[in-house]
């Protein structure tokens, strides 16, 4: 089991509650960036740590390199919320989501799709696999 696995976990509950707090103020129809720093709000006023992007070390066959990664959110180092306002989730957005968390090594990530009616009709949960193992 992945040793962030349990606190990724609880937390995901929380980002939830937190989105849907987001997405009952503002409605869907608006673009990524203000549900991105709506989000980002609401979470410092639950205490909850979050950054936006970060700098990774990519490893490829002994080159190792930085990058700034574009990802949405990611809190307290162990749950990524990539945030989307699109018609329809496309598997392409759950491959970005898995490829972030293989590369930050964060257990559980939430896509979340504000432009639902209802937000939780746009949110899917994934696990890195075996991080629940």
């Amino acid at each position: 089991m992945h040793p962030l696995f349990q606190k990724a976990d609880g937390l995901s509950r929380e980002a939830i509650a937190a989105a849907i707090e987001v997405h009952r103020h503002k409605g869907p129809g608006l673009i990524e960036s203000i549900y991105e720093k709506c989000l980002m709000h609401e979470l410092r006023l639950r205490n909850l740590s979050a950054v936006n992007q970060k700098v990774v070390s990519i490893e490829y066959k002994g080159f190792i390199f930085e990058e700034p990664l574009r990802f949405d959110v990611l809190i307290e180092d162990c749950l990524l919320l990539e945030l989307k306002a699109v018609q329809e989730l496309l598997p392409i957005h759950r491959a970005q989501l898995l490829s972030y968390m293989k590369l930050l090594n964060v257990p559980v990530g939430l896509l979340i799709n504000f432009h639902e009616l209802r937000l939780v009709d746009g949110i899917v949960r994934m696990i890195l696999p075996g991080a629940n193992q």
